[in-house]
C-alpha cells in the first residue's frame, strides 16, 4: 500500500500530489509494469481522502499512458506492449482553426491594456533600455515561476531564451547545434518546421508516425542526431505521445548522444485539469530543448515565444550566440511579465479551457 504523506504536498491539490507520487514510483520502477493498483475506494480510505480525489489522480495517470483501466478488474501499470493507443484525429486542421478564432475573440483586452498603462507609469525610461540578448530578466523570471507552478518544470531564468516566435527559435537551434547535423522531423508535421530548418542550412530526415508518435523502427534507423517532436497533439494528426513513447525518445537520445527539441505549442489547453507532463521534465540527462510560444495561448499576432536550454547548452548558447539582440520589444516583455506574474495569464488559461470543454 502507498505510504505517501499528504503533509508534503505544499499548496498543490491532493489529486495532483497523488498523481505525481504514483507517476514517480512508476517511472523509477518502484511499481512494476503490470502491477495492479489499489482500488479507488481502498486507496481513498487508506489515505483519508475522497474517492473523487483518487479517481482524478488515476485519470491523469491513465491519460498520460502510465496506467490502463481494465473493465471489472481495476487499474494496471502500463508497459509499452499493453499501452492504449491514443486516437488519431483527422480533423485537426479545422479544430485548430476554430480554437484559434475562439482564443483571439477572448483575448483579455481590458486586463492587458490596464497592465500596459501600469508598466508605462511604473518603469518609465527603463523601458528604453536595450534588452539582454536572451530577454529581460522580468519576463524570464515570470516564465520560470509560471512553469514551476503550472507545469512542474524547475528551470532557472538563465536557461530561458526569449524570441519572436517559434520560427525564430528554430533558427537559433540550428545555429546552436550545427548545420551539419541531421534533424529528424515527424512525418507528417507542421511544414514550417522543415522549411525553417532547411532555410538555415540543416539537413532534414522525415520520420513516419504511428499511433504513438515517431514509429519505433524509424527512430532506431534514423541518421538524425536531433529529433524535433510535438508530443502533445502533433499537427496535423492530433497524436499525443503517451509516457512510454516519451521515455523511448529519451532512451534514443541517451543511446545516440542525441538531442530532443520538444515543441509544446498548445499543451496549456489540455482538456484535463493538469497539462500533460513534458519530456523536458522527464529528462535527467540534459538532452531536451523545450520550445513554446504565446501564439496559441494568447494570440498569434503577439509573436513572442521562449525556449529552455539544458544548463550545458545554455552556457554554449551564451558563448556562440550571445552577440544576438533579443527580437522582442522591451515594453512587450515587461507587460507580458506582469500579466503572467499577477496571475492574469493562468486565469485566462483556466477560463479558455473551461470554455473549450463546453
Amino acid at each position: 500500500m502507498f505510504t505517501y504523506s499528504l503533509t508534503d504536498r505544499q499548496n498543490e491539490p491532493i489529486y495532483v500530489y497523488l498523481y505525481k507520487m504514483i507517476r514517480t514510483d512508476i517511472a523509477e520502477n518502484r511499481i512494476k509494469p503490470g502491477s495492479k493498483l489499489p482500488s479507488k475506494r481502498t486507496l481513498a480510505e487508506h489515505l483519508g481522502v475522497s474517492v473523487i480525489t483518487v479517481e482524478a489522480a488515476y485519470r491523469l495517470l491513465a491519460d498520460e499512458g502510465y496506467i490502463v483501466s481494465k473493465e471489472r478488474s481495476g487499474y494496471f501499470v502500463c508497459s509499452p506492449d499493453n499501452m492504449m493507443l491514443p486516437a488519431v484525429q483527422n480533423s485537426q486542421t479545422s479544430q485548430d482553426a476554430g480554437e484559434n478564432a475562439e482564443i483571439d475573440a477572448d483575448f483579455p483586452f481590458s486586463t492587458y491594456s490596464k497592465i500596459m498603462r501600469q508598466v508605462l507609469s511604473h518603469y518609465g525610461e527603463a523601458l528604453l533600455t536595450k534588452s539582454p540578448h536572451n530577454g529581460c530578466a522580468n519576463l524570464r523570471n515570470a516564465v520560470s515561476d509560471f512553469l514551476a507552478r503550472y507545469r512542474g518544470m524547475n528551470v532557472s531564468p538563465e536557461q530561458i531564451v526569449i524570441g519572436s516566435g517559434a520560427e525564430y527559435l528554430y533558427g537559433m537551434i540550428v545555429q546552436l547545434l550545427g548545420r551539419n547535423t541531421v534533424y529528424g522531423l515527424e512525418d507528417p508535421s507542421y511544414e514550417k518546421i522543415r522549411l525553417v530548418y532547411e532555410a538555415n542550412g540543416a539537413v532534414c530526415e522525415m520520420l513516419p508516425l504511428d499511433a504513438w508518435g515517431i514509429a519505433t523502427e524509424s527512430l532506431q534507423k534514423t541518421n538524425a542526431k536531433v529529433i524535433h517532436v510535438t508530443p502533445y497533439r502533433s499537427y496535423p494528426t492530433g497524436i499525443t505521445a503517451p509516457a512510454a513513447k516519451r521515455f523511448e525518445y529519451l532512451a534514443w537520445a541517451k543511446d545516440n548522444d542525441g538531442i530532443i527539441v520538444e515543441d509544446d505549442f498548445s499543451s496549456e489547453f489540455a482538456v484535463n485539469a493538469k497539462p500533460v507532463e513534458t519530456i523536458f521534465s522527464m529528462d535527467k540527462a540534459g538532452r531536451v530543448i523545450y520550445v513554446n510560444t504565446f501564439s496559441k495561448s494568447l494570440t498569434p499576432s503577439m509573436r513572442m515565444g521562449y525556449m529552455i536550454l539544458p544548463e550545458r547548452l545554455a552556457a554554449e548558447y551564451e558563448k556562440k550566440l550571445g552577440f544576438y539582440s533579443c527580437t522582442v520589444p522591451v515594453i512587450d516583455q515587461y507587460v507580458l511579465a506582469e500579466f503572467i506574474s499577477n496571475g492574469s495569464f493562468e486565469r485566462h488559461l483556466n477560463r479558455m479551457r473551461r470554455k473549450m470543454k463546453n
